[in-house]
């Protein structure tokens, strides 16, 4: 692949550029937002469509099954079929798929539509990494681009239940669909110019195996959803089809010319450290932004927007901890932030349970989320580099994808497994799951430090 570095063409100081960046950037604010945005129209959205706590979960893991299973090949196809091209395609079919969204008419049509918006975003995020290495391909020029990308999510994890619950307020569950189509047409106009191209490449990609891996979190998910629902015989099949579907991807990967895991990047301890970290966090945040927005509604009788309110200690240190998280990644390596945040994780999830217990006030729920959210904006960042400085040479780029993918099974998993807790009574429900997100941060923050060097 030839970069031009010209002056003018290729370069941070491009008109092109200067338009692309922030549409590219835009693009990942919609993708994460998606993803948070949901979780204070939970109840109104039930009472809408008429659907239980399993409903809601697949609501939910829909979308991060999908697009945890594909972010593994989301870096292949970027490169095999230009990213500029794979970007802009996912870009208009998120803002179509989110306009249907706010439309869809069952629970059933709406599940599968969040599906598509998972395969939609799961071939936005690897190829708008590829098209700022493409834009800016001086290393101090694309750390900086790069800075402002990753800014862009920490903006939308904490706007994500503000906005949601302006939103629902105003005009129901169905207007939390309806933001991502300006936002997608504004990211299309940005995008459009010759700066962005990206050339086709040769790269193989297995699809079966693809396939056979988001069958495995698919029936896990199904599964997990099933026993909260008490659906004994339901979640037997699953789980004997999901060892099933195991040990085909299993021989399908053996078989491959393509895999879709590095075998080599797996084998490292450090690496499976920390992507069970990875997935440690995700399935704490995800499952607190399920379960707590139930609590504070059903049980507390808050509106959608005062629940939004509600997270911002947990959501702003997203935005204002990463500096600080990157200079003791500088000075100090990238193992004590992540077993630091490990232990603020692990703190939070204790302090949150008990306060539900203790039928605390929101001083006492804040300080939960607050230790919460600090955690994950500790470990996420070091997590990055500690993967890529374990990973071995010419894998980095994999070990991102894989990092990504286990954070998002993480995300499935914890909300399906402490969404299950709160079918039958939302505050016990509610006691339980989040302990048990504190003993799951615990676990991980352990063979982290046992493995994780």
């Amino acid at each position: 692949m030839t970069i031009l570095t010209s002056p003018g063409e290729r370069t941070g100081t491009s008109a092109g550029n200067v338009l692309a960046l922030p549409g590219i950037s835009l693009g990942y604010f919609m993708v994460l937002l998606d993803m948070t945005v949901l979780s204070v129209a939970e109840p109104d959205l039930a009472g809408s469509l008429h659907t239980s706590i399993a409903g809601l979960q697949w609501v939910t893991t829909a979308y991060t099954v999908v697009f945890g299973a594909l972010l593994l090949s989301g870096g292949a196809v970027a490169d095999r079929y230009g990213a500029h091209r794979v970007f802009r395609a996912a870009v208009a079919v998120f803002g179509l798929g989110s306009l249907l969204s706010a439309l869809a008419p069952t629970l059933g049509v709406l599940i599968a539509l969040r599906a598509v918006l998972g395969v939609a975003g799961a071939a936005c995020v690897p190829a708008s990494m590829a098209m700022i290495a493409r834009l800016y391909p001086v290393p101090t020029e694309r750390t900086r681009a790069v800075a402002v990308w990753a800014a862009v999510s920490g903006a939308a994890v904490a706007a994500g239940p503000i906005i949601g619950g302006v939103l629902v307020d105003l005009a129901g569950w169905r207007a939390i669909f309806l933001v991502n189509v300006p936002i997608a047409l504004l990211v299309l106009a940005l995008t459009a110019g010759a700066a962005v191209r990206c050339p086709r490449g040769d790269r193989r990609i297995d699809w079966i195996a693809q396939l056979a891996a988001c069958a495995v979190l698919a029936l896990l998910t199904d599964a997990l959803v099933a026993a909260g629902a008490r659906s004994w015989a339901h979640a037997a099949g699953s789980g004997a089809a999901t060892v099933l579907a195991a040990v085909v991807f299993v021989l399908l990967e053996r078989r491959s010319a393509a895999p879709v895991l590095d075998r080599a990047l797996l084998r490292g301890c450090g690496v499976q450290a920390g992507l069970v970290a990875g997935a440690a966090v995700n399935f704490t945040l995800n499952g607190c932004l399920f379960v707590l927005p139930l609590l504070l509604q059903q049980e507390r009788h808050l509106s959608a927007v005062a629940s939004g309110l509600a997270f911002l200690p947990l959501t702003l240190p997203f935005v204002l901890n990463p500096p600080v998280t990157g200079r003791l990644v500088a000075r100090f390596g990238p193992r004590p932030p992540i077993l630091a945040g490990m232990t603020l994780l692990t703190a939070g999830g204790l302090a949150l349970g008990w306060t539900v217990s203790a039928g605390g006030g929101y001083g006492w729920l804040s300080g939960g989320l607050l230790l919460t959210g600090s955690g994950v904006s500790f470990v996420l960042p070091a997590l990055v580099s500690a993967i890529i400085n374990v990973a071995p040479e010419g894998t980095a780029g994999a070990a991102g994808g894989v990092l990504n993918a286990a954070r998002q099974a993480g995300a499935t998993l914890g909300v399906a497994v402490m969404g299950g807790f709160v079918g039958a009574d939302t505050v016990s429900g509610s006691v339980y799951a989040l302990s048990l997100a504190a003993l799951v941060c615990l676990a991980a923050g352990g063979w982290f430090a046992l493995r994780g060097r």
